[in-house]
């Protein structure tokens, strides 16, 4: 399961790193979808501070790829 893995990083990275979690089945996560171009569950975007997408994985999640991209 990725919500335990995800769950994880979001405790370490508590004072870099500010998760969001959408249900596109509500209405907030779909309103988002079109703008952010996304329709598979799960995908994970990663946008820097400013805002700019960096990266987004569909499907899975690698954590490490998560840290990484903190440094």
């Amino acid at each position: 399961m990725i919500k335990p893995v995800v769950d994880e990083l979001e405790k370490e990275t508590e004072d870099q790193l500010y998760i969001i979690r959408l249900n596109i089945q509500e209405t907030t996560g779909m309103e988002l979808a079109p703008v952010y171009g996304f329709e598979f569950t799960p995908t994970f975007i990663f946008f820097d501070a400013e805002g700019n997408e960096l990266w987004r994985m569909v499907g899975e999640f690698d954590p490490q790829q998560v840290r990484d991209s903190l440094k």
